[in-house]
């Protein structure tokens, strides 16, 4: 067999201080052999040929060559240190230093003066870190020959050689960031890519020319919309063409690497784009979309203007088929980020993808945005935690140098790029310069490659202009005169491409411009030049929610479970493993847990809860609970996972029922609620049979993350017709602790509730709450549910129920009057919801009134009207309907539901509410002063001793 010594000998390339150099040409070779020049791969297609023919070679391809290649670097490196390092000079070894310092400084640096904004803004700082004066090194050393150290180089080179291959390297149309990573193994593993490849890719000419087309596709469709629809709001790509290689790459490539799904958030930047040339959605629905024809009944579905829409494909790869999402996106800017990686999160554990090589998220982000928005913060400090993580994500920030139109450089950051923040979970950062799709393809690679090895976030920072403003309307020189002087002089991405292709003899002009009259004949025959797509396909990749179309809120579902079955449960629940040590106080509530299932004590509301899930479980259900405290419950109430007191490790007796049960997890999530309950939401939307829940700490909370519920929970259904079924638990009351942490904010849920868009719920018992949530799965009506929950009702007394009443029956809408009062004798009727429905008849059973009833409201949206009228029926003699709540007059239910009674009360009947006196804060602060509120309205709902002062009644209309 030839060695590799035998085929390189003569031919200058091979010593031993290039072995590592050759090595590494060798790898690249096994990796993608097109990747390499082709004389080098017709070398070492020769080597492996005569390797298959020697009966003693190795099974590892490479292994003999692996082993030569070892052998010669560690005789070379061994006559090195000798001759030149041990025997060097002090001065001749402070200048070996000097180099290799040097080399560092191109690696920390050199991005700071690399060539990557197109349209050069700004003059490169002076670096010393890159300045060989900065370390002693001067004209006179430039011919020196000194070791390259770790740099993927031959081991010795002059001087002047070293700082052109770095200045390639590091300074060309990428600038890459990795030294502050503190694996050493990822940060070696970049190294040896870039500066193997000098941070270039080997293309094939049919690869560059396909290059040429999709930068002629991205320019095509934004000139003829701009054309077809004068003025028209379509956010162009224009100045970022690049994106449409670069997505096209990263789709070909995943498929390549067995990815079999691939989904993408972005916002509306570009989006017209993407959808056209990449998941090739018809150019005529797009133009359909400009001119107002629908096909959807607005009056049914609201719809969303044209780029926040979502789509879905299935395109073909050289690894297979790889199916396409891309999330709907509202306007509020980065959001989208937490669905889309929950909605990931989801298509993975249904396809036991564990590690994420399965399916790819992908997030295209905007530079002042990705900056400036928080959720982005919180999005990256999910990324590696266990119950979050997808495996890492390809982040790509379209910078546009510019954020929004009137905004400074200066104004819009304090970091000196827009994606530092992505260096707080040791992402690395590319940043290339989007004139230059070659460059944009070395690190589309890079990166993909990257995720797939480390499983980590990376980061591509497509530098580039906006050549339009923010929108077709915008002026943007008004507030960015140089910046659009500048802009207006530039040729475009496909222009630059095209010339230098023409430049190097690859295409003619003529070829350049027959791409462009190719693309717009077929944009106006309707069809696009793009990968192909295919469609009707059934891989198991949809989200399937067929199932729940056309049902109704109303279902009549037996939501019981045989008291057997409970006990059966209960006792797989309370068993642990063997000597397991429980706190003190876990241990008690366990012992209560046995005694309730034998029937022996009532049960309450962690009992009932738990026993939930089990019976979901048991059914195969799978369960998604995540929150703050989610696992022991802020209040102490759940313990779905428990701690061993002498090790400190976690048991969750709810995944050990049985086999067959359905998977569980609860998850005591970061401190956060805008990204992890937009996760939540997003894993909702892809699990059509989960019980998917977030519990707010305490419900007020949810503040934080209004925007997911304002512009996905509330409203998704309508814009955009997507089921979810995600439930909401957020502890509500007014318990004397000041203004927070005693309203989840009840009034602004009710205030954005519409067409049967969401479920409102205040339950009151443990079997309420066992029935709501079961209700929620064995129902096939999907849609997301709030619930109310307790904070001291957990433990009250009163609120407690019986196993009978989990065996039986069903959830509630109204709860009627449970005390024997006679409906003849009632001359008040009391209707309210939630905690101050114990307090009410406490205070009447120590009073002995026989004469007002009091009703429980447990659903307040969809609102029971039908049951509330039949109510109201049974009280011939009542004089009085009154509403109480202990929420303020201008929170709580009230004014959401008060033309209920209105439109409801019989002839002659005078509806009040009785409460706290309107207020900007949700609660006093001072507890005597809420006592004392308390105590007022208490008596006000029970004598009917009105407070004129406090504007309490309220006629009916």
């Amino acid at each position: 067999m030839s060695t590799i010594l035998d085929l390189f000998r003569g031919s200058g390339a091979l010593y031993g201080g290039n072995a590592d150099f050759i090595e590494d040409i060798y790898e690249r070779y096994l990796i993608d052999p097109d990747s390499i020049d082709i004389a080098w791969r017709a070398r070492f297609d020769a080597m492996r040929q005569d390797a298959a023919n020697e009966p003693s070679v190795s099974e590892s391809p490479h292994g003999p060559v692996r082993q030569n290649f070892l052998r010669l670097a560690q005789e070379s490196r061994l006559r090195a240190r000798s001759r030149h390092i041990g025997q060097l000079e002090p001065v001749a070894a402070e200048k070996q230093a000097a180099v290799l310092s040097l080399i560092n400084g191109y690696r920390y640096r050199g991005h700071q003066i690399a060539k990557i904004d197109p349209i050069q803004l700004r003059e490169p700082p002076k670096i010393a870190d890159i300045d060989p004066a900065h370390h002693n090194l001067g004209p006179d050393d430039m011919d020196q020959i000194f070791h390259t150290g770790s740099l993927y180089a031959p081991d010795r080179m002059p001087l002047r050689e070293i700082i052109a291959t770095v200045e390639q390297t590091y300074c060309g149309t990428v600038g890459s960031e990795y030294m502050h990573i503190t694996n050493t193994q990822e940060k070696r593993w970049i190294q040896k890519r870039i500066e193997g490849y000098r941070a270039r890719p080997e293309l094939e000419p049919a690869d560059r020319r396909w290059l040429l087309t999709l930068l002629t596709a991205a320019e095509g469709i934004e000139k003829y919309l701009h054309q077809r629809y004068v003025g028209q709001k379509r956010f162009s790509l224009e100045g970022a063409d690049a994106l449409i290689p670069l997505l096209d790459e990263l789709i070909q490539r995943a498929g390549r690497k067995g990815q079999q799904e691939v989904v993408i958030g972005m916002a509306h930047r570009g989006r017209l784009n993407v959808l056209t040339n990449i998941f090739g959605k018809p150019p005529q629905d797009i133009f359909d979309e400009f001119e107002g024809r629908v096909k959807t009944d607005w009056r049914q579905q609201a719809g969303d203007v044209k780029y926040h829409m979502g789509f879905a494909t299935d395109i073909e790869t050289a690894g297979g088929i790889v199916h396409l999402a891309l999330g709907f996106n509202p306007s509020h800017l980065e959001i989208i980020n937490p669905v889309i990686e929950g909605s990931v999160r989801a298509r993975q554990r249904r396809r036991r993808d564990f590690t994420g090589d399965q399916v790819l998220p992908v997030l295209v982000h905007g530079d002042a945005a990705f900056a400036g928005q928080g959720v982005v913060m919180e999005t990256l400090q999910l990324s590696q935690t266990r119950s979050y993580s997808t495996g890492g994500t390809v982040h790509i920030v379209i910078n546009n140098q510019i954020g929004f139109t009137t905004s400074h450089p200066l104004d819009t950051r304090s970091s000196p790029y827009c994606t530092d923040v992505a260096k707080m979970v040791q992402a690395p950062v590319f940043h290339v310069n989007g004139d230059d799709p070659e460059a944009v393809i070395f690190v589309t690679r890079l990166a993909l490659d990257f995720r797939n090895q480390f499983h980590q976030d990376v980061i591509i920072d497509l530098i580039c202009y906006r050549r339009l403003g923010h929108n077709e309307a915008d002026e943007p020189a008004v507030t960015q005169p140089m910046m659009y002087k500048k802009i207006r002089k530039h040729p475009t991405p496909r222009s630059v491409y095209a010339d230098r292709l023409i430049a190097e003899g690859l295409i003619s002009k003529d070829d350049a411009n027959h791409m462009v009259s190719e693309y717009r004949d077929s944009i106006e025959q309707g069809v696009v030049i793009t990968r192909p797509v295919l469609c009707g396909l059934d891989h198991g990749s949809r989200v399937d929610w067929s199932f729940c179309h056309g049902t109704t809120w109303d279902q009549d579902v037996d939501t019981g479970v045989p008291i057997e079955k409970l006990r059966e449960l209960t006792e797989k629940m309370l068993q642990l493993p063997e000597g397991f040590e429980m706190h003190p106080r876990v241990e008690k509530i366990w012992g209560e847990r046995r005694k309730m299932a034998l029937g022996d004590q009532q049960i309450n509301w962690g009992y009932a809860e738990n026993m939930a899930y089990a019976s979901l479980l048991d059914a195969g259900v799978p369960i998604r609970l995540s929150g703050q405290d989610a696992g022991r419950g802020t209040f102490f109430h759940r313990h779905a996972k428990i701690h061993e007191q002498k090790t400190g490790s976690a048991y969750t007796p709810l995944q050990h029922l049985g086999p067959h049960q359905g998977p569980f997890i609860a998850i005591d999530s970061i401190l956060s609620e805008e990204a992890v309950l937009g996760y939540e939401y997003g894993f909702a939307t892809a699990e059509p049979h989960a019980l998917t829940l977030w519990e707010a700490q305490f419900g007020d909370f949810a503040n934080g993350a209004q925007v997911v519920i304002d512009q996905f929970i509330t409203s998704a259904g309508t814009k955009w017709g997507l089921c979810c079924g995600l439930v909401m638990l957020l502890p509500h009351g007014l318990e004397g602790q000041g203004a927070e942490h005693s309203s989840a904010r009840l009034e602004r849920f009710l205030q954005l509730c519409a067409g049967h868009n969401i479920q409102v719920c205040v339950p009151t018992t443990p079997a309420q709450m066992f029935h709501l949530l079961r209700r929620q799965i064995v129902r096939e009506y999907r849609k997301p549910l709030i619930v109310m929950t307790p904070k001291s009702l957990l433990r009250h007394r009163l609120a407690v129920s019986s196993l009978e009443e989990l065996a039986k029956g069903q959830y509630q809408t109204i709860i009627p009057e449970v005390d024997p009062i006679e409906p003849a004798e009632v001359e008040r009727v009391v209707f309210c919801s939630g905690k101050i429905y114990y307090d009410l008849i406490e205070a009447r059973r120590a009073r002995g009134q026989t004469n007002l009833a009091l009703i429980r409201i447990e659903q307040l949206y969809p609102f029971p009207k039908d049951q509330f009228a039949h109510i109201i029926e049974q009280y011939h003699n009542t004089e009085e309907i009154v509403w109480c709540q202990e929420e303020p007059q201008n929170q709580g239910a009230w004014d959401q539901i008060k033309h209920r009674f209105h439109n409801l009360v019989l002839s002659g009947k005078r509806a009040y509410y009785v409460g706290r006196p309107a207020s900007a804060a949700p609660a006093v602060g001072h507890r005597a002063a809420h006592i004392e509120q308390h105590e007022r309205l208490i008596d006000e709902a029970l004598s009917g001793q009105y407070n004129p002062s406090m504007n309490k009644r309220i006629p009916a209309q």
